[in-house]
């Protein structure tokens, strides 16, 4: 065991528990230099830098954690959050995808996946993988209501209407919504009325 290195570890995990992420941040990158094999530290590294928004050292920690463990689903997810959120979608739905290769019932890399697939306009391709999602998360509104826009995107309106008789079940306001954003006003008997 490397003393110096675990001092700078717990040091930095102290002081991300207690909120100071600058001094934590040069803790971690402290015993991360120490130990370059040091995967947690460059876990918290990336995290710090996601609650910064600094989107691209982000995603350089994460992909150096892949380097380190490159089976890791859930970091497979997070490299795909980053990206997405640095408007790099293309690089998003590859993390995606091998996030879900690893660990298919990762539901939040299915919709992550099929958010990034509309950015990009393939809403064919949106819709499969939204598809994934809401069938490993069947109560998730949000997951629902994008699936529908990506059916009418993808211009398959025979599709949209199972999608709202499900949503209308659990979420009328939401499926009122995509009813009236996807302009299928046919669809709003399928709707029951609120009294709010």
């Amino acid at each position: 065991m490397n003393y110096d290195h675990w001092r700078h570890y717990a040091r930095g995990w102290v002081f991300h528990f207690l909120g100071q992420v600058d001094v934590a941040y040069a803790a971690y990158a402290e015993a991360f230099r120490i130990d370059p094999s040091d995967i947690q530290s460059a876990r918290h590294l990336a995290a710090i830098a996601v609650e910064r928004q600094r989107w691209d050292e982000a995603e350089a920690w994460y992909q150096t954690s892949l380097d380190l463990l490159s089976t890791d689903a859930d970091t497979w997810f997070n490299l795909g959050f980053v990206r997405e959120r640095a408007a790099k979608s293309a690089e998003a739905i590859a993390a995606f995808s091998e996030a879900v290769r690893l660990k298919p019932a990762q539901d939040r890399a299915w919709y992550g996946m099929g958010l990034a697939h509309a950015r990009l306009g393939q809403h064919a391709a949106a819709a499969s993988a939204l598809q994934q999602a809401v069938k490993l998360q069947p109560m998730n509104g949000e997951a629902f209501y994008q699936l529908g826009m990506a059916l009418h995107h993808a211009e398959r309106p025979d599709e949209l209407k199972p999608v709202v008789i499900k949503l209308a079940g659990f979420e009328p306001k939401r499926a009122r919504k995509l009813v009236q954003d996807a302009g299928r006003a046919d669809l709003l008997p399928l709707i029951p009325d609120l009294p709010f």
